[in-house]
């Protein structure tokens, strides 16, 4: 009886030990996984980062854009709205009759 019960107790021992091992081995590995994770939710706010700078950079250009009409474009422009002021008066003119 005491050879069984000594036994249980050995083959008890051996498990809880192996037991140990894979907690440790976790431990290890959720600390691991703790840090790769605080690693990436830094990169992720450092492209936040970037990406609201870009944003910003790009809004600046649409809107240098809008600013920088050349001498053509601003001519062309001038052009088609003085065609659409005629149409708009002959239009008138034809309404007035």
């Amino acid at each position: 009886m005491i050879e069984k019960n000594e036994k249980l107790l050995d083959a008890f021992d051996v498990k809880f030990k192996h037991l140990l091992v894979l907690y440790e081995n976790l431990q290890q590995e959720n600390a691991s996984l703790r840090g790769l994770l605080s690693e990436k939710e830094a990169e992720l706010a450092e492209m936040k980062r970037g990406l609201e700078d870009l944003n910003g950079r790009y809004r600046n250009l649409k809107s240098a854009r809008i600013l920088s009409v050349n001498d053509d474009e601003l001519r062309d422009t001038k052009q088609r709205l003085a065609r659409l002021v005629r149409e708009v008066d002959k239009c008138i003119k034809l309404l007035g009759e």
